[in-house]
C-alpha cells in the first residue's frame, strides 16, 4: 500500500467519525449515509484539496453534498 493510500484511508476514517459525532450517529450509520448520498465519493475525488482544509469545513461540505443528493441531516 502506498503512503498516499494509507493517509487517505486514515483521513476517511477521521471524517466519518467526526461526521458521526456531529450528527450523533454511530460510525456505521454515518458511513452508510455518506456512502448512500455520495459524501465518500466527494472525499475520494477531492481528497487532495479537502485534507488541507479545516475539518469543520470538510464536514460542512459533506453535509451540503449529501443534502444535494437527497440526504436530510
Amino acid at each position: 500500500m502506498s503512503q498516499k493510500t494509507f493517509w487517505k484511508i486514515e483521513y476517511f476514517g477521521l471524517c466519518v467519525n467526526a461526521f458521526a459525532r456531529k450528527f450523533r450517529l454511530t460510525p456505521q450509520l454515518a458511513y452508510n449515509y455518506l456512502q448512500k448520498y455520495e459524501g465518500l465519493q466527494f472525499l475520494n475525488e477531492f481528497y487532495d484539496v479537502e485534507h488541507t482544509l479545516p475539518l469543520a469545513d470538510t464536514l460542512e461540505s459533506l453535509q451540503k453534498i449529501c443534502a444535494r443528493n437527497g440526504g436530510s441531516l
